[in-house]
């Protein structure tokens, strides 16, 4: 319990080489997919961001913004161009609406999806890498799904960005569940 509790979002000023190892990455996968999935359906992708291509997915985030902005700045062009950079590994975690089965709402896609994501998180941290899980309008853009030879039934969870931490990073006040929290009764 006290790792899971230690778990937390690492910024991408502060990955830094090396990417995780093909075990490591295969130990996260593996995680991936214990994700609660109802039906079957197996409702995720994952692709797979390293080396060159983090600057092919630089490309099209820039080229996406000019596209969403044509009046984007060079700054804000360069910012959206280095996210991509900034760690050793990304991972683009997608759902997947498959055919539809009865009694299996799209809304639980998107969450054993999401659950998938987050066991690669935890698995990123367990192998004692840092990571955080960004959205940005990139997530949502047509453009970048496109890119990324998405299909049409398939969205973008997040961007999980992993790299090895060189530095001692501060625990975080975590609020207290009990705010959260009351009994039905």
């Amino acid at each position: 319990m006290s790792f899971l509790l230690s778990r937390k979002s690492i910024v991408t000023q502060w990955m830094v080489d090396p990417a995780p190892s093909k075990e490591d990455i295969n130990y996260m996968l593996s995680a991936a997919v214990t994700a609660p999935d109802h039906g079957w359906l197996r409702p995720w992708r994952f692709i797979l961001i390293e080396g060159e291509a983090k600057n092919k997915l630089s490309d099209l985030f820039v080229e996406s913004l000019k596209k969403r902005n044509p009046d984007a700045t060079a700054e804000q062009l360069e910012k959206e161009g280095s996210r991509p950079k900034l760690a050793p590994l990304v991972i683009v975690v997608c759902s997947v609406m498959t055919d539809e089965k009865p009694g299996v709402p799209k809304n639980e896609r998107v969450l054993s999806a999401g659950a998938a994501a987050q066991n690669i998180m935890l698995a990123a941290h367990e192998r004692n890498y840092g990571a955080i899980w960004l959205t940005g309008n990139a997530a949502y853009d047509q453009n970048v799904k496109a890119g990324l030879g998405l299909e049409d039934n398939m969205d973008i969870i997040g961007f999980l960005y992993i790299g090895s931490v060189e530095r001692d990073v501060k625990e975080r006040k975590r609020p207290d569940p009990t705010d959260f929290t009351t009994y039905w009764k």
